[in-house]
């Protein structure tokens, strides 16, 4: 079993920045890659970033890329979301979650553990 922390959410301006943090316990952090998703109010959640077990690959939604960079520490069982440029429509809860399967998959049933999420709301 894996518990997974978010942190790092709150209250910006648009154009502005934020860093994500989701903190995973247990000793297999390296067996799993680690993904990030958003939900807003209304809607259904949605893929936002992906990175592999070692931090070699990544994969982003087109909504974010160019703006969010997903990466990891596996020594520290941490993974990040460098959130710039951001916008209203960012204006979500967060949620880090992992996946056992080491193929590119997408959708949130797909991934195993879940945290409880972090409310990002950006200001226009």
């Amino acid at each position: 079993q894996v518990q997974l922390v978010e942190s790092g959410g709150g209250l910006v301006q648009a154009g502005g920045s934020l860093r994500l943090s989701c903190a995973a316990s247990g000793r297999t952090f390296t067996s799993y890659t680690m993904g990030w998703f958003r939900q807003a109010p209304g809607k259904e959640r949605e893929f936002v970033a992906r990175i592999n077990r070692y931090g070699g690959s990544t994969y982003y939604a087109d909504s974010v890329k160019g703006r969010f960079t997903i990466s990891r520490d596996n020594a520290k069982n941490t993974v990040y979301l460098q959130m710039n440029s951001l916008k209203p429509e960012d204006t979500a809860v967060y949620y880090c979650a992992t996946d056992p399967d080491y193929t590119l998959r997408l959708r949130p049933q797909d991934y195993a553990y879940w945290g409880q999420g972090t409310q990002v709301t950006v200001s226009s």
